[in-house]
């Protein structure tokens, strides 16, 4: 009797960090979620939304004089705020605010509401997922910035570098 040993090569995939973050319109408040969708926590991490290169040419509306259109609505941590170091400042007609995480878990996620108006069309207030393509989401994590883009989707997918712990 003869006995075939087969090689088994096991290929490691390294833990990763990923995030994925959701745009959803609402009224009067637009909702943005960032998920841990990583297998390890980002802690001490700053994740910035920038909704400069947008097809929208988007702005945050949070006040009711200045830069946005009719309803506005200021910057509200939903979940998770205990995950944050501070509540960011955001000015009306903003396009970009920074969060900086404590820890965020795998699976963990923050989400806060904002009002987001564009200001290329005649009805600003109602931004479609189209309007947000090309904006962006930026994590930087001890030094590391890793970056995606939101698609037609509404979502942005950023790809980290593997956990070193």
């Amino acid at each position: 009797m003869h006995r075939l040993i087969i090689p088994v090569l096991l290929l490691a995939t390294p833990a990763l960090a990923d995030i994925r973050v959701d745009f959803d319109e609402g009224a009067p408040k637009d909702r943005f979620t960032i998920l841990n969708t990583g297998d390890c926590a980002l802690n001490g991490a700053t994740v910035t939304v920038d909704l400069g290169g947008s097809a929208g040419k988007l702005i945050f509306d949070v006040t009711g004089s200045g830069a946005g259109i009719e309803v506005f609505q200021p910057f509200e941590a939903v979940s998770g705020a205990d995950l944050l170091t501070a509540l960011p400042a955001v000015g009306d007609g903003d396009t970009a605010l920074s969060l900086t995480l404590r820890s965020l878990a795998p699976g963990d996620r923050v989400a806060f509401t904002i009002d987001v108006d564009d200001t290329t069309s005649g009805y600003g207030i109602m931004v479609s997922g189209s309007e947000i393509t090309g904006a962006s989401v930026r994590v930087d994590a001890g030094g590391t910035i890793s970056e995606g883009r939101f698609g037609r989707d509404a979502v942005a997918r950023v790809t980290m570098a593997p956990c070193t712990s």
